[in-house]
């Protein structure tokens, strides 16, 4: 992937994106259940968008999580320390990286929605929010192909929640939406670069390369402890 310039940070206080930034500067929030694709769909576009980066707010929430001591990890979504770190880091991004931003994380509190997306459109940020949607069955059957062939648990935390997830996910203040049933992920990809206006470069992948991919996406990701 082709580095993006850099602007050196200078020392002191983070410096503030919104007018000072670049054209090219924009964050593109990919909202969304779990197993609805967000990963996959930020790496595809990673992979096709020259001179941008993925910046994962779960490793935040990871990090928080092994300092904690075990008996206060909770949902690290619940820690204002988290929300405001979040904040933090992808306006101290966005002033330094020149190239799209993309973000694959769910949020599906409206309250914390406004605290981390709002916050940064209130800063005058380039922000781009997309929920990629599709039916309960759809999700289901990503979850198990994302669990590599493992049994997934009834009372796992993705399926207990997955309608409530869906039915919130829903409503307007999460728009965009994208229906992604009948899509591949390069098609998704290429759906959501169209309408933040990038100039996505093209998909050359087909089903058995776009599959390998989509695995190893996964792979990279599974989280131990």
């Amino acid at each position: 992937m082709p580095s993006a310039t850099r602007v050196p940070l200078l020392a002191g206080r983070l410096p503030r994106a919104g007018p000072a930034a670049t054209v090219r500067s924009m964050l593109v929030w990919i909202n969304g259940p779990f197993g609805g694709g967000k990963t996959a769909t930020a790496h595809e576009l990673n992979r096709r968008l020259p001179g941008s980066v993925v910046c994962d707010p779960e490793r935040v929430g990871y990090g928080m999580h092994r300092m904690l001591p075990a008996a206060l990890r909770t949902d690290f979504q619940d820690l204002p320390a988290w929300r405001h770190s979040v904040v933090e880091l992808l306006r101290l991004t966005l002033a330094a990286w020149d190239g799209p931003v993309i973000v694959p994380m769910t949020l599906v509190d409206p309250g914390y929605f406004e605290e981390i997306v709002g916050r940064l459109r209130h800063d005058g940020l380039a922000v781009h929010h997309f929920t990629l949607l599709a039916e309960p069955a759809t999700v289901r059957r990503r979850l198990g192909r994302r669990s590599l062939g493992l049994e997934l648990k009834p009372g796992s935390w993705a399926l207990s929640h997955l309608s409530e997830s869906l039915q919130r996910l829903g409503a307007p203040e999460f728009a965009q939406h994208v229906r992604t049933d009948q899509q591949t992920v390069a098609q998704v990809a290429d759906a959501i670069a169209r309408s933040a206006g990038l100039a996505i470069g093209p998909s050359t992948d087909g089903p058995l390369r776009a599959g390998l991919r989509r695995y190893a996406t996964t792979i990279r990701h599974i989280r131990f402890g």
